[in-house]
C-alpha cells in the first residue's frame, strides 16, 4: 500500500496551516484528517486509528508522547443579557454567585471551579452550550471552543486568573515513524532543508597564506613611520613646518 498519514484533531483545533505545509512538501503522501471527541483522542491514537493527533493536555497515559504547541485564552460563555457583558474582561471572583457548568470532557484542570456547582455535569462541551442558552448556568472554555459553538444568543469574555488549555501534538511512543517525525518538524517550524541529523559542515574561513601574513605587518610598520624616521605617522608630517620654496 502507498504511504499515508492520518492526523486526529479535537474540536476547536485548526490544523489547516500544518496540513497545507505537509501537502506542499509531501504531495505523494496523502494526509487524512480524523475528527475525534476530546475524550476519545487518546484511545484513537492507541488503537492505531490515527498516526498522530492534535489534542489538549494532559494526555491520558505515559505511553503517548506529546509536544506542547500553544496555550489558548480562557473565556466565560454567558447569555447576551448577562451582567458581565458590560465589561471587557472578567475576574474569577465575579462569577461567585453564578452556576458554572463543568462538562465531563473539560480539560482546563481546575483545582476549584469558580461559582456555584451545577447539580449534574453535562456529558460534553456542546451540551453545556445548550444549557447556557437555556439559562441554566455559565461555562468556562478555551476561546476556540467558544468560537466553534457560537450562537447568536450567547457571547463570551476573557477570564482572568484561570487555567489555560494547552494544545499538543501527541502520538504513541512505540510508533514514532518517519512520517510522524516529518510532521513533528512541520509543527516545530523546521524548513524544508532542515534535518534531525548533524548540521552540515560549514565552509572554512579563507585565511591568507603565511607569506602574505608576514608581509602585512611589515607594510603596516613602514606606513606607521614618519618621513623623518619617527613613529608619529602622517599626522606628524602634516603638523611640521612647511618646506621653503626655492
Amino acid at each position: 500500500m502507498p504511504p499515508s498519514f492520518r492526523l486526529a484533531y479535537v474540536p476547536g483545533v485548526t490544523p489547516t496551516k500544518w496540513v497545507r505545509i505537509w501537502n506542499e512538501r509531501l504531495p505523494a503522501v496523502p494526509l487524512t484528517l480524523v475528527a475525534v471527541a476530546a475524550a476519545e483522542a487518546s484511545r484513537v491514537l492507541r488503537d492505531g486509528e490515527a498516526d498522530a493527533g492534535l489534542l489538549r493536555l494532559p494526555v491520558d497515559g505515559a505511553d503517548l508522547s506529546a509536544i506542547p504547541l500553544y496555550a489558548e485564552t480562557t473565556v466565560v460563555v454567558v447569555p447576551k443579557d448577562h451582567l458581565v457583558t458590560a465589561v471587557e474582561e472578567v475576574a474569577v471572583e465575579d462569577l461567585a454567585d453564578d452556576i458554572v457548568l463543568r462538562p465531563l470532557d473539560d480539560t482546563l484542570g481546575w483545582e476549584e471551579l469558580p461559582g456555584l456547582p451545577a447539580k449534574e455535569r453535562p456529558a460534553t462541551t456542546a451540551d453545556a452550550f445548550e444549557l447556557v442558552a437555556a439559562g441554566v448556568g455559565l461555562l468556562v472554555v478555551p476561546q476556540s471552543l467558544a468560537r466553534l459553538y457560537h450562537r447568536r444568543d450567547l457571547t463570551y469574555r476573557p477570564l482572568r486568573d484561570s487555567p489555560e488549555s494547552r494544545v499538543a501534538l501527541s502520538w504513541p511512543q512505540e510508533r514514532t515513524t518517519d512520517l510522524v517525525e516529518h510532521f513533528i518538524g512541520i509543527v516545530r517550524g523546521r524548513t524544508v532543508n532542515s534535518t534531525r541529523g548533524p548540521a552540515p559542515a560549514q565552509p572554512k574561513d579563507k585565511r591568507p597564506d603565511k607569506a602574505e601574513a608576514r608581509r602585512k605587518p611589515a607594510a603596516a610598520t613602514s606606513r606607521a613611520k614618519s618621513p623623518r624616521g619617527g613613529s608619529g605617522g602622517a599626522g606628524n608630517a602634516k603638523r611640521g613646518k612647511p618646506r621653503r620654496r626655492s
